[in-house]
């Protein structure tokens, strides 16, 4: 199937938006693969202008409709609503080096401080010769140092099948104009179980309060405009599927 046509058929599925608690969820489907997308953002009640520090969350579910498993997820690339912000001064910054090979433990002691997000990541994976069975980790993000003068964070996580491995994924956020939009992240997904495995959820929060010359910033922040705050996504697989969709979460002004 050729990319236009999946481009195609995935903007013909946006059509299923459904309301979800604190946010809205899209469900795509293409041939046999179908995934699930959440977005949230919260607290809702933000001021017009200036910033909050917020929580931004994100679930991604890939399953397939005859019980295969599903195509390997390449890539998610994200693009953020410009009514918002990333403030890293002042955080410690954690670096591959103190990460390189650590269990979820280890990592989140040697740099608790620099912890900026957490969640859960799952995968099904099919070794030669056995059963297919699912593996989980938790995620952890760290504030990294700054790369090319933007912010940037280590996503981490840590497989034991088919051996024991730490996976660490380096993230920039890139500042960008395009209408509603003024950030992106692209996330390259690492190798799951010596490429036997396959992404099924993707679950991650990012945000930490903390206080700074007396006043409560954040990592994240965000102010309310049009009653919403908006992402947009892409995910593209070794298959050559190619998802996309628009998630809002809305927002409400106070103050």
């Amino acid at each position: 199937m050729s990319r236009r046509l999946a481009q195609a058929l995935a903007a013909i599925a946006a059509v299923a938006l459904i309301a979800a608690a604190g946010a809205y969820a899209l469900t795509l489907e293409l041939g046999r693969t179908v995934v699930s997308a959440t977005a949230s953002v919260s607290p809702r009640a933000l001021r017009s202008h200036g910033q909050t520090p917020v929580n931004v969350g994100s679930v991604v579910r890939v399953k397939t409709k005859d019980g295969s498993q599903p195509p390997v997820l390449k890539q998610i690339t994200f693009i953020f609503d410009k009514h918002g912000s990333v403030d890293a001064r002042g955080l410690p910054v954690c670096t591959e080096a103190k990460l390189a090979e650590t269990t979820v433990e280890e990592a989140r002691k040697r740099c608790a401080g620099a912890i900026v997000g957490e969640g859960v990541g799952r995968a099904e994976v099919r070794l030669p010769g056995k059963a297919p069975t699912e593996i989980s980790s938790p995620i952890t993000i760290f504030n990294a140092p700054p790369s090319g003068g933007r912010p940037t964070v280590i996503a981490h996580a840590y497989e034991t099948v088919p051996a024991p491995k730490a996976l660490l994924v380096p993230i920039a956020i890139e500042r960008i104009h395009h209408g509603r939009y003024g950030f992106q992240v692209q996330i390259q997904v690492p190798e799951i179980a010596g490429g036997f495995g396959s992404a099924t959820l993707a679950s991650a929060t990012v945000g930490r309060a903390r206080k700074r010359g007396g006043k409560t910033v954040g990592y994240t922040n965000a102010y309310c405009e049009g009653g919403r705050l908006q992402v947009h996504g892409t995910l593209t697989f070794t298959d050559n599927g190619l998802f996309q969709g628009t998630l809002t979460s809305p927002c409400h002004v106070v103050g």
